[in-house]
Formats: structure tokens, C-alpha cells, sequence
């Protein structure tokens, strides 16, 4: 399967996953204000600024959050400005398929809104990233069972056109060992795969066990990147494109 071809204009879309996905095939979750977007907070942390954002921009970031919210970023090129609050920076590496074995998992099930509840509870005792009420809606989630509890799980995030992001892959420390982490990272890549798109996926730098099971499953190193959280000051700067602060509207497009 061929990656498809960098817009000039744009860059490539896994250069800025999250405003890839924004404005491309999750455009329905997107809310906006100027050049900023965001997913719902209760779907996904995730917020897009354009590739080089400008005072503007951030200006427009922290009214479309609010003064004191916490907004998480990836891909940024340039920290935000000096009185945003950094709470969290992490090192990550982007990998992509490089030649998986997808398939589909026999003892596999599909994950849905009832589902949720187990979810969360899954991953509050295993830590694998942001995962909220409604993240089930950005795409499959998968899961194993054991005697009807859910002890693993892994599904879809970022959905940048023409490819799907794998996440919240986590296993409960009582199913270690067993491999239900790679069979499901290899299940879900084969529902990607099935509508024509490339998977790829996160981690963070430092988690050299997981990166060593995805090189070994088959996808490669793409990219580094950064994770960042930060916190909004309470006083909001002011926008020259949208002319106000925090008291603009934003428009949600879904």
C-alpha cells in the first residue's frame, strides 16, 4: 500500500496528526476558533495549532479553552509563550507500518459505548495514554476477555487522511505475558488496512519495551515528536484575527 504523496502547501499529514485528522476525515468532531482546533474534551485531549503558530494563534488556543484549562499539544515546532504554564513534556516516537502480519483475532471482540465503563476502569489501573468517555468514537476498539472481564484492549485515535492512528493498547497486569498486546495492535491494524488506510502510532520515547514489540510486529521509526501539556493564563490574551478573548464564539463543526 502506497503512503499517500505530501501536499506542498500542508506538509505531510502525520507531520500535524491531530489538525490532519481535524480537518480531514474527523472533521465532524472539530470545534474552532481562527486557525485552531479541538476535539470535544470529553472525546479526545488533543488540541491542533497550525505548523507554525502565531500570537495569534495562541491567542485564539486559549480562548477556545478557557483561562486555567489544561490543553495537551503534539508536533509542536516552538514552546508556547512564556506566561502558558509547561506541565508535562515528553519525548515520543511516530512509528508506521513497515510491513505488519494483520490479521484478525479469533478471540477478539468489538468495543462500543456500553463497554466504557470497563474501559476506563482498564485503562486507570494500566496507564497507556488519554483515554475518555467518548474516545470510543474516534474509531474500532477491540478487546480480549477473560471470564467476562475486559483485561486487554487497543483501538483507534488520530485519523489523518489516508491513514489511522493505534491506540489505548494497554493489558491488565493480571493477563501479562500472554501477548494479547500484539495480537490486538495486529487485529485493529488489519480493520485499518480493510478500509484502504496505513496504521501508525505513538509511544514514548522512553518506553523502549513497547517500542521493541511494535518494530517487531513490523512498523518503523517515522519521526520524533514531543508531547506537551500546558496551562492557559488566566489572562487571556487578545486575537487581532477574531478581535476579543475568551468571550468569542467558537464554532463547532459537527
Amino acid at each position: 500500500m502506497s503512503a499517500p504523496q505530501p501536499n506542498a502547501a500542508s506538509g505531510h499529514p502525520l507531520d500535524n496528526p491531530a489538525r490532519a485528522s481535524l480537518t480531514g476525515p474527523h472533521a465532524h468532531f472539530a470545534e474552532r476558533r481562527g486557525r485552531v482546533l479541538r476535539y470535544p474534551t470529553d472525546v479526545a485531549p488533543w488540541l491542533a495549532l497550525p505548523d507554525t503558530p502565531d500570537a495569534d494563534d495562541w491567542a485564539d488556543a486559549a480562548a477556545l479553552a478557557g483561562p486555567g484549562a489544561s490543553l495537551t499539544l503534539t508536533a509542536l515546532r516552538e514552546p508556547p509563550p512564556g506566561d502558558w504554564e509547561i506541565t508535562f513534556h515528553a519525548e515520543g516516537v511516530q512509528l508506521v507500518d513497515a510491513g505488519l502480519a494483520a490479521a484478525p483475532d479469533p478471540e477478539a471482540v468489538r468495543l462500543g459505548p456500553a463497554d466504557v465503563p470497563e474501559m476506563l476502569a482498564l485503562v486507570e489501573r494500566t496507564r497507556p495514554g488519554p483515554f475518555l468517555p467518548r474516545t470510543v468514537e474516534l474509531g474500532t476498539y477491540l478487546g480480549i476477555r477473560r471470564e467476562g472481564a475486559l483485561v486487554a484492549m487497543a483501538g483507534e485515535r488520530l485519523h489523518p487522511t489516508g491513514y489511522s492512528e493505534i491506540s489505548g493498547v494497554c493489558t491488565d497486569e493480571s493477563a501479562r505475558g500472554q501477548g494479547f498486546a500484539g495480537r490486538l495492535v495486529l487485529a485493529v491494524a488489519h480493520e485499518i488496512r480493510e478500509r484502504g488506510d496505513i496504521p501508525f502510532l505513538h509511544a514514548s520515547a522512553t518506553n523502549t519495551n513497547a517500542i521493541r514489540l511494535y518494530e517487531s510486529l513490523g512498523f518503523r521509526l517515522r519521526r520524533r515528536t514531543s508531547f506537551l501539556s500546558a496551562v492557559v493564563p488566566q489572562q487571556l490574551p487578545v486575537s487581532g484575527r477574531t478581535g476579543g478573548t475568551g468571550g468569542g464564539q467558537v464554532a463547532a463543526l459537527h
